[in-house]
């Protein structure tokens, strides 16, 4: 009976150097785990796209496609970077109208969202026409709209606003109305007021959708932003890459061209990967969707 005391604290003292041994490693895992899950995801699209630009060098080089046919990959770097002083300002432009109407679209279409789950035949009324907006095809409107708006960024910016306002309101809205029915009657059984159903239960609740409309959103407002400029354009109006994708087009400045559409398609993979970055921020720490499985 006596030894029992002095066992005791020593298989303490054992317990806690292993876990203190252990502790190290189990805080290193993680980062192990993570480093080889962003390796898994980066790597082979790498591979694929740097496979798919040496064999388009090869092609054009072994069939001696001329310039003005195909360019390949390495005449269209070396064109984006002599070109870059003429190139860069119109880029700007074009994310400048993209960013203002993807703003413009996410403010607009979460006031409209909640406008909907506060009335039914509000929504009833109003939704339909948001459908018909989307439907629409820009390209056929999109002439209208600079004929009747004169000053032509904000004419673009509509057009390109029109693109993006509909994943976000329709996204929204159903998040909106997705909450837990059951959570939502025990708030309204305890007397909570509207005010904290949507703080503390529907916005909770329709935060990933949101984000997925957003996410949506953010590369058609760049295609939105891309087909206006070039319907402005083909009426002599200077503004973004598209008019340099026409002006290179009527020149036959075909590498031109492809730089052009290289700097708007590496825009639209930024947008979506900052829009990503931004969702798994918000919801990695509570929502299934961002959370990381253990094991």
């Amino acid at each position: 009976m006596s030894s029992i005391p002095s066992i005791e604290p020593e298989r303490a003292a054992n317990g806690a150097g292993v876990r203190g041994a252990e502790m190290p490693r189990a805080a290193s895992k993680p980062r192990r785990l993570d480093v080889g899950r962003a390796m898994r995801c980066v790597l082979p699209p790498v591979v694929i796209g740097v496979a798919g630009l040496v064999a388009w060098e090869l092609v054009v080089r072994l069939n001696q496609i001329p310039y003005y046919i195909l360019p390949g990959p390495m005449l269209v770097l070396r064109t984006l970077v002599q070109d870059w002083g003429t190139l860069y300002p119109s880029l700007l432009v074009t994310l400048a109208i993209t960013g203002a109407a993807l703003l413009v679209a996410t403010v607009a279409g979460v006031l409209i969202s909640i406008l909907f789950t506060q009335s039914k035949l509000v929504e009833l009324s109003l939704f339909p026409y948001a459908v018909i907006l989307q439907v629409t095809p820009i390209v056929a409107i999109a002439p209208l709209i600079i004929i009747w708006v004169r000053n032509i960024p904000v004419a673009l910016l509509i057009c390109a606003w029109l693109v993006a306002f509909f994943p976000i309101v329709s996204n929204t809205t159903l998040g909106l109305n997705s909450a837990d029915h059951n959570l939502l009657n025990l708030m309204q059984l305890y007397g909570a007021s509207r005010r904290q159903v949507f703080w503390y239960l529907r916005l909770p609740s329709a935060m990933p959708y949101f984000l997925g409309g957003l996410r949506i959103s953010g590369g058609l407002a760049l295609i939105g932003a891309v087909v206006a400029e070039f319907v402005a354009g083909t009426g002599g109006a200077q503004s973004g890459l598209a008019y340099r994708i026409l002006e290179s087009g009527y020149t036959m400045q075909i590498p031109r061209m492809f730089a052009a559409l290289l700097m708007i398609t590496g825009s639209g993979i930024l947008i979506f990967l900052a829009l990503t970055a931004l969702s798994h921020a918000i919801l990695r720490k509570w929502h299934e969707s961002a959370v990381s499985r253990e094991g």
